[in-house]
């Protein structure tokens, strides 16, 4: 799977985050500084990931900036994005079934490594709840997405 990551710092998680996901067969495409260079705004970091997913570039996104909740606020407002800030493992499988999330945000400043893989485990482990509650739930979304109520 083809995986949009994008992060306004390359600290150390993010190294993590690029050598996790190729282990695990992954090909990350990455949005964000390299190492040495200075920080990136990360709305516009965090769009790039964003727009190749939409462009089909991309499988599903991994957002990350420093609490991972700006870029959570600005995935979303893309539509078709329902992004999910997860800290542990237990919030990204609820985020896979109840929500049927396609962005992971993640903060560098919580996340460590290990937390990390668990959160990645539950995460590509987890399918989309496909009963009729979480199916009606996810269309009613939908409906807010497109009729904005």
């Amino acid at each position: 799977m083809r995986i949009a990551v994008s992060a306004d710092e390359r600290l150390p998680l993010v190294e993590t985050l690029l050598e996790e996901l190729a282990q695990r067969g992954h090909e990350p495409l990455y949005f964000g500084p390299e190492s040495g260079e200075d920080a990136a705004d990360w709305p516009d970091v965090t769009m790039q990931a964003i727009s190749a997913l939409r462009r089909g570039e991309a499988d599903e996104a991994i957002v990350l900036c420093w609490t991972g909740t700006g870029c959570a606020i600005v995935a979303n407002k893309a539509p078709g994005v329902r992004a999910a800030l997860c800290g542990d493992g237990e919030t990204a499988k609820g985020a896979r079934v109840w929500n049927h999330a396609n962005v992971l945000a993640l903060s560098m400043r919580v996340t460590s490594p290990a937390i990390l893989r668990e959160i990645l485990d539950r995460w590509f482990d987890t399918p989309f709840g496909a009963d009729a509650w979480n199916l009606r739930q996810i269309a009613r979304v939908r409906q807010v997405e497109e009729k904005g109520e």
